[in-house]
This record gives structure tokens, sequence and C-alpha cells, in this order.
């Protein structure tokens, strides 16, 4: 065995030692502070607006929202009325959501420009200017908003989120059962760095076309990089399935694998038209002989893409 694939089969196995996990990290980063959530949000909100100049987003659904729901947040304070966090597992807490509300509203009071690729290298798509978008965010429709009463409301509910009454906050965990969102209900779907975490990709695409409403978009940034499990950027395609089931270390889910041509694929399989796609490119790492069976003829662009961003509207 090569030492690209030991260090992490021989990790896999530690996590599988009774009581261990106890010991392991629970946080997924990234979304405790509010400059990333509002530097999330913003991006997805802009390339709505490339699309949809006249109207924002209603109904808002989360795949994954991580260790707070901090970006759905923000399309509340910026005009949505309804969200939906979806996720697997519950690593939010209502302290962290509060500190984070509290924060993000001072951000669109200050009009703050969106945090930059300086300050958050790894968060995608990259945009053409970082100025706070006015062009989008009027004074007027800030005024309404960020209205105290609004606020007040929403602030209530994150308080008292497992109430099943609640009209601006709802969520789902674990997310993957069948309707728990009504059909033809959602305006956008969004998710930041997720989709390369589900294990079904075919049911989560389904199910995604089953809640957006027609001519509803879908906004994505997907990262098909290791995420850390390989020193290499692309070495966790050199596993086989069953080693990689060893690397997981007892999970539910880690990484699935899959290129960019498999959500190309379904994509247009459930019915969505790509109206963006802003790839990012780097060279292989590893060679073709040095992936297993299962990667070893995918396609020139699939082994270089590492990761994307693709708006996509439901025809």
């Amino acid at each position: 065995m090569n030492r690209e694939k030991l260090k992490p089969i021989v990790t896999g196995i530690i996590k599988h030692i009774p009581g261990i996990k106890r010991f392991l990290p629970t946080r997924t980063g990234g979304t405790i502070e509010s400059r990333y959530c509002y530097s999330v949000w913003l991006r997805h909100l802009i390339n709505w607006n490339t699309y949809y100049r006249n109207r924002l987003p209603e109904s808002v659904a989360e795949l994954g929202p991580g260790d707070s729901l901090g970006v759905g947040l923000c399309s509340l304070l910026t005009g949505s009325k309804s969200l939906y966090s979806l996720d697997m597992i519950k690593y939010w807490d209502t302290k962290r959501n509060l500190k984070i509300f509290n924060e993000l509203i001072t951000l669109l009071k200050n009009k703050t420009n969106i945090p930059d690729n300086l300050e958050y290298p790894k968060i995608k798509p990259i945009l053409k200017s970082y100025k706070f978008p006015s062009n989008i965010l009027s004074d007027e429709l800030l005024s309404k908003t960020l209205d105290d009463n609004r606020l007040n409301n929403i602030k209530n509910e994150l308080n008292d989120i497992d109430n099943p009454n609640n009209t601006f906050l709802k969520y789902y965990i674990p997310w993957n059962q069948s309707g728990i969102i009504r059909d033809y209900s959602i305006d956008l779907i969004f998710s930041q760095t997720v989709l390369q975490h589900v294990e079904d990709l075919e049911h989560t695409y389904k199910s995604m076309r089953n809640w957006i409403k027609p001519k509803g978009l879908m906004s994505h940034t997907i990262d098909f990089k290791s995420m850390g499990c390989t020193k290499s950027w692309d070495g966790h395609r050199a596993f086989s399935d069953v080693e990689w089931k060893i690397v997981k270390g007892g999970k539910l889910f880690l990484i699935n694998r899959e290129p960019i041509s498999k959500h190309i694929e379904l994509l247009t399989k459930f019915g969505f038209k790509i109206l963006t796609k802003i790839p990012n490119k780097i060279k292989n790492q590893l060679n073709r002989n040095q992936y297993s069976n299962r990667f070893k003829y995918l396609s020139d662009d699939d082994l270089i893409t590492s990761g994307v961003y693709i708006l996509a509207i439901k025809e």
C-alpha cells in the first residue's frame, strides 16, 4: 500500500475504536462566523439577481447549513419570507444562531462590503465586485426587511425553533425523508460545498426537482477535492470502494467522490438547465494508473475539475 493511502486507512481504522468519536471534532467550520455567512449568502443572491432582477426569492431552502443557520438567516434578513434548513446532523445551537443573527443585522445596516477572497480565499464563486449590492438591497427594501417588529418575530422563532407553527424558520434533520417540503413551493435551493458529501445524489436531485417551483433556481458550490483526507487534492480517487469505506471510519458520509460529470448528468435527468457554470481547474496530482478502477476512465475534464459553481433553472 502506498503512503498516499496508508495514513487515511489507519486513521479510518482508529475511528472504529469504541468511544473514540467523542474525542473527535464535531464542528464543520465556516458558518461559526457571521462575516463568512454574509459573504456566502450575498454571492448566491447576486447570482440569483443575474437571472431575476426584479424580485427576490421568497422561499429558500439550504442544504447543509453546518455550524449555524447564519447563511439562511441572511436570506431572511434580505427579503426572503421562509427558510428551510436541511441537514443530516444537528451541528448548530440556538445561542450561536442568535449571536450570528445579531451580527448579520449590523453588517446589513452598515451596508458592509462583501468579505472578499483575501479574507475568505476558499469561498466560491469569485465576484467581479465586492461592493455592497445596493442595486439589489435598496434602502427602501432594507427598511422593510430590517424592521424591528420583523426582526423580533424572526428572533422569537429562533428561540422556539422546534415550533411547527413557525412561518420564517423550519428545519429538518435528517432531511432525506419524503414529503418534508411541499412540492413546487421553493424559489431557490442553495448549498455551499455540501453536495460532495451527499451519498445518494440521485435521490437528492430528484427531491430538489420536486420541491422547487417551475422556473425556480438552484445555486450550488461543489468541491471535488479530497477535503484534507489525502495529501494530494485528488488522492481520494486512489481508494477502492472497500478501502474508502474504511477511511470513512463509520461515518454516514464523508465524500461521495463523484466528478462534475455526474452532477451535470443528474441536472439534465431531472429537468434543470444550467445558466451559469464556473469550474475551478487544477492539474491532477495523481496519474490514471494510481486511481482505483472506478476512476481510471474519467474524462480529462473530470480529472482536473476541483470544484464548480452552478446556477440552474428548473425548466
